[in-house]
């Protein structure tokens, strides 16, 4: 389980954050989301100990972020950011790779292989192993950089925006994919999505964050209603059920 407790964040002036406390289910897809500038890219990076937090405790599996050192967490926790900058010319395997770091430091073994063909496999990469990222299109080098956090196989995952310039087809295949890794291999997901639609089919948990703080959480059921979707957006959202998910259409 994830535990964030009154979790504050300020830049400059502006607060980010104020006292955020959540608790994210554990083996679980968790999904965040709320307008711009509401505070989930902070808070996620916040778990991932990229951000410092001003005020409050983050605790996975009963490990303090702030305190745990940094190749204990690597175990337990990966993170992928909205924006990632490699300036070496890697290629995507060399990538990949890059996510057995804390437990090879450098020195991969026949499992640590296995580890990085399998993620490659998942992500549908094999053809593109060999080519260098600033060859790939976006939504290719997007699935590269989630193939390496998959490739460090920890419990946790934080993807901050993982459909980010992805296609439907493979936006619906990575949902899919982490469906499949949280019910199949206990593993907990944390996700910062812009889609409410994608929220409602694939999380089983949704956090709802407005002006830097907790507006709403709950099942996809409780969060997919109209007087609380207009209230996270500001927006008129009718809702639909469609196939047995609650659809939310806003176009009109």
């Amino acid at each position: 389980m994830i535990e964030v407790s009154n979790v504050s964040k300020r830049y400059g002036e502006t607060l980010v954050l104020d006292e955020v406390s959540v608790q994210l289910p554990a083996g679980k897809i968790t999904s965040i989301i709320g307008p711009n500038g509401a505070g989930k890219s902070t808070l996620v990076s916040i778990m991932g100990r990229l951000l410092p937090m001003d005020a409050g405790h983050v605790l996975v599996d009963g490990l303090d972020v702030t305190e745990t050192a940094d190749d204990v967490l690597a175990r337990h926790l990966s993170i992928l950011r909205q924006e990632n900058q490699i300036v070496s010319r890697l290629t995507v395997r060399d990538l990949v790779a890059f996510g057995r770091y804390p437990y090879t430091k450098g020195r991969p073994t026949v499992e640590d292989r296995e580890h990085i063909a399998q993620a490659l496999s998942y992500l549908q990469l094999e053809p593109l192993a060999g080519r260098f990222l600033d060859e790939l299109s976006g939504g290719q080098r997007q699935r590269a950089f989630i193939a390496m956090v998959l490739c460090q196989d920890t419990k946790y995952v934080l993807l901050d925006e993982p459909l980010n310039n992805l296609d439907m087809k493979h936006a619906v295949g990575m949902m899919k994919l982490l469906k499949d890794a949280a019910a199949k291999l206990g593993k907990t997901f944390v996700l910062v999505l812009h889609d409410i639609n994608f929220a409602s089919c694939y999380s089983d948990h949704i956090v709802a964050l407005r002006d830097g703080k907790l507006a709403y959480q709950g099942t996809p059921e409780e969060i997919m209603q109209p007087d609380v979707l207009a209230e996270i957006y500001d927006l008129p959202i009718d809702i639909h059920e469609i196939g047995g998910h609650r659809i939310g259409l806003y176009f009109t």
